[in-house]
């Protein structure tokens, strides 16, 4: 109803101060944030060929030249490119001209227009040798296409009157019978702040690619369309005084895009938020880099924008909109210092989680922030955690920090599962000092699951330097489910003889009494068997701390795995990655024997249950890889371990 559409509209304007865009669904609020990612690695999506049909608008732009270029070079397919622009005469010397003597052009274009009578302004000599380069950028993307080996159909129409694109559409579904790739790059920027622009104005640049993008799928109707592709910008994410229009009309077909899955589910739709681009394209030109450069956003290098779209159609599907850039200065500045967020609502929960010490804010690039300010002289998994002698932060306490921070957002879900953690870089504690770490949630929706994108950040200041070296430490995530996991059984392993003792394992880990965790190692047919000390040390303070993944059972796990290492290859490693861990409680057993199974694989990963001697599942881990540290241990520490390891005859 209008009025409970009123009140949301009321309370946001109200109780948010950072909010920008939000969405309400099934009594949940949703916003829009920035996560960086990877280019696929996966060629799993469209796959080019000769028989691959595109339909460009805006062909006679230079990004989108150079882009269809890039297209055609992987394809030679056939290409529908449309533009505003007059089919281009290869033999126009106006064209050859502006290709190799643009000054000359110039000039000849003032003579020109001089003899004509006409008072000639530098203005409008520069609007004309502007319709010369937009003929040659169109002349360059068609003789692209066919040096490619492609086929080009060149249809000179205005976006904007639906009868001239019913006709071209038409035209396209009779000559092609399909689009694999429909890409909407046609649109018009008009800068002018909104008291200085004209309602006429305002129209027109939205209606080119509004209107536009409606005559194109309504012209093309039933016909297949494997992929749509459309241009949108930082202005349409971010807004930019005087492209209000512009603006407008960009976020609305980042809209319909999102929308696809719909109103269209076999078309795979993309919206690219370009930046400026360097090197081509009209913020090449006048105060523009400067301006960009004052904001502190970077101008993507050309090299680096051309193959964006080929490589999302061709990789692996997962993304709906992308912003294209590098730093983006202002336009990730927050507007108010927590993002909004108020941080009160998060006390009682920070609370009961004492290894946190304070909720920063909720950013768009990072999410929930949260810190955590951790001592060496307090704290047991620091102080029983050193290399060389100086603490650093276990990776299993890194991915407890993941999963306290993930669930403050939602108390009411259960964490299911840490996943995909990357160790990057030891967190170090030099000359025993306290850090402060930053811990970052970024949360999305999977199916019914909420998954936390989570980084751990720390910040030294160095000699001689203005600002803090920041360095990623830990990333990873954390699955957040209204069901908890469900409790398994599994089989005891059997120890077997001969076995490792503690004595000959911590003669080579560097582990302090609360991270001394096995009481023996052996093995059984390829199956590492450790047995968990019974009675530990406290491992955090205070010792009572509600901890949410049981750290400890995957140390036992990672050292396990270590000992089966370093008694079949002779090399000591550290944590390197994990590819999951379900947790099943959150604390250590208190009674009762624990022993983990550790399986290698063939290509270097582990697997690993933990189990008490009921055959209680307490921890899974799945995928857990090491990389090797240099240097070799003494023929002495090895052999212990690989008497336990190894079959003796």
């Amino acid at each position: 109803k209008t009025a409970a559409l009123a009140d949301v509209l009321i309370a946001e304007t109200l109780q948010d101060p950072g909010v920008v865009e939000v969405g309400h669904r099934d009594d949940q609020r949703f916003t829009v944030a920035l996560r960086e990612t990877p280019l696929p690695e996966s060629a799993s999506g469209l796959e080019f060929g000769p028989d691959s049909v595109f339909v460009v608008t805006g062909a006679a732009g230079s990004i989108v030249s150079a882009i269809v270029a890039d297209l055609a070079r992987a394809s030679g397919g056939t290409f529908h490119l449309l533009d505003l622009v007059p089919e281009p005469d290869p033999t126009d010397p106006d064209i050859v001209a502006f290709d190799t003597d643009r000054d000359g052009l110039k000039r000849t274009l003032f003579e020109r227009m001089k003899a004509t009578g006409e008072k000639v302004t530098p203005v409008m000599v520069d609007k004309e040798l502007s319709r010369i380069e937009r003929s040659h950028e169109a002349l360059a993307a068609v003789q692209s296409v066919e040096a490619a080996g492609g086929t080009v159909h060149y249809h000179s129409v205005n976006l904007l009157d639906a009868d001239a694109m019913a006709a071209v559409t038409d035209a396209i579904a009779e000559l092609s019978g399909k689009v694999d790739v429909l890409m909407h790059a046609g649109g018009l920027e008009i800068s002018r702040l909104m008291p200085d622009k004209e309602p006429s104005e305002y129209d027109l640049v939205f209606d080119v690619k509004a209107d536009g993008w409606f005559n194109l799928m309504n012209g093309l109707g039933e016909l297949p369309i494997a992929s749509t592709v459309v241009f949108s910008s930082i202005a349409g994410r971010f807004g930019n005084g005087g492209q209000t229009d512009y603006s407008a009309a960009n976020d609305l077909l980042c809209k319909f895009t999102a929308n696809l899955p719909i109103s269209r589910p076999e078309t795979f739709g993309l919206a690219v938020d370009w930046t400026a681009w360097g090197d081509i394209g009209m913020a090449t030109r006048g105060s523009i880099p400067t301006v960009m450069a004052a904001a502190g956003i970077d101008m993507l290098p050309a090299a680096a924008g051309i193959p964006i779209v080929r490589r999302e159609l061709t990789g692996d599907g997962s993304t709906r909109e992308l912003l294209a850039g590098q730093r983006l200065g202002i336009l990730t500045d927050e507007f108010h210092p927590t993002g909004g967020l108020n941080t009160s609502i998060v006390d009682d929960a920070l609370a009961q989680l004492p290894l946190l010490t304070e909720v920063a804010g909720v950013t768009g690039p990072d999410g929930l922030v949260v810190l955590a300010a951790l001592d060496p002289a307090e704290q047991p998994f620091l102080y029983d955690h050193r290399i060389d002698g100086t603490p650093v932060l276990p990776g299993v306490m890194g991915m407890e920090l993941f999963a306290e921070v993930a669930g403050l957002a939602f108390p009411d879900r259960h964490v299911v599962a840490v996943e995909d953690v990357d160790f990057m870089a030891p967190l170090k504690f030099y000359r025993d000092e306290p850090r402060t770490l930053r811990i970052s949630a970024q949360y999305r929706t999977d199916g019914d699951d909420v998954v936390a994108d989570c980084a751990l950040v720390g910040e030294r200041m160095l000699a001689n330097q203005d600002e803090p070296q920041r360095t990623v430490h830990f990333t990873g995530r954390v699955r957040l489910s209204t069901e908890a996991v469900e409790a398994a059984t599994a089989d005891v392993p059997t120890p077997g003889e001969p076995a490792v003792t503690p004595e000959e394992i911590y003669e080579i880990y560097f582990h302090g009494p609360a991270y001394q965790v096995m009481a023996g190692a052996s093995h059984d047919g390829g199956v590492a068997v450790g047995e968990m000390v019974g009675d530990l040390p406290p491992n955090q303070k205070p010792p009572d701390a509600s901890l949410v993944t049981a750290p400890r059972l995957t140390e036992f796990c990672f050292q396990t795995a270590g000992v089966w290492e370093i008694g079949t290859t002779g090399q000591m490693a550290l944590p390197m990655h994990v590819g999951r861990i379900v947790p099943t409680r959150g604390s250590e057993p208190a009674d009762g024997a624990t022993l983990v199974a550790v399986t290698p694989s063939d290509d270097g990963a582990f697997d690993a249950t933990v189990v008490n001697d009921s055959g209680e599942v307490l921890l899974r881990l799945e995928g857990y890889r090491t990389v090797q540290l240099p240097g070799a241990l003494s023929d002495e520490q090895v052999a212990p371990l690989r008497r336990a390891m190894i079959d003796q005859d």
